[in-house]
């Protein structure tokens, strides 16, 4: 059976935060309650651009993808930046990543995006072995510094 995707439920926060958990340990980051907080709210204010979607199996939440719209000087449409994908181990390989970032494009065409975005950090080579099927690199390097 394939992956249910759709809008995280605000009764799921639980489910979302484990694979949300899962994500920074993927990353080795440990946000605080407060970020986690202020993010799962944000998720579910239809004035923030951003977004979120879940991926079901069987009626477990097993996947997640959070989005965001914002303004572009480069285009008249917004730009779609696809901030957070995480999929739980166990469920890899069964075409939820995928079907997550499909769920965003669709998501970015409704809306009127230009451009559907991310970054992945460039040891996550599982993860680049899908993207470079679903997108294109763009040869960008991010800069950052901290506030």
């Amino acid at each position: 059976m394939g992956a249910i995707i759709r809008p995280l439920r605000a009764d799921e926060r639980g489910a979302w935060e484990s694979l949300w958990r899962g994500y920074q340990t993927f990353y080795k980051v440990a946000l605080g309650d407060e970020v986690s907080a202020t993010t799962w709210a944000r998720l579910h204010d239809p004035v923030e651009p951003m977004h979120g979607l879940g991926a079901e199996i069987n009626g477990k939440l097993v996947g997640i993808v959070h989005y965001i719209f914002h303004r572009s000087c480069w285009t008249v449409g917004d730009y779609c930046y696809l901030q957070d994908l995480f999929v739980d181990p166990h469920a890899r390989g069964e075409g939820v990543g995928r079907a997550l970032i499909e769920a965003v494009y669709e998501k970015a065409r409704e809306q009127g995006a230009a451009r559907v975005y991310w970054l992945t950090h460039e040891t996550n080579s599982d993860a680049m072995a899908l993207y470079d099927k679903v997108a294109q690199r763009s040869g960008f390097i991010q800069y950052r510094h901290i506030l």
